[in-house]
């Protein structure tokens, strides 16, 4: 079965914002099933608007920025 974006309900989301970059937090549930952790990278071009880019590793800033976002997520599932 494909994948149908309709069934893909959002129970949270939260970013924080860095220095030209923003992580998002968030929690989904496909097709009212078990409720899962997405973290997302968003960076910033020249334009000043948003692109998402590959997570890969956080900085002591980044890490500290969202794990309390992260505390809240699991609370949430």
């Amino acid at each position: 079965m494909p994948y149908d974006n309709s069934l893909d309900e959002q129970v949270f989301a939260s970013s924080w914002e860095g220095e030209g970059t923003k992580i998002t937090v968030s929690v989904y549930s496909y097709n009212k099933g078990a409720k899962k952790l997405q973290i997302s990278r968003e960076n910033q071009n020249n334009e000043g608007e948003y692109r998402f880019t590959k997570l890969g590793r956080l900085a002591k800033e980044e890490a500290n920025g969202v794990l309390p976002l992260i505390q809240e997520a699991l609370a949430k599932m």
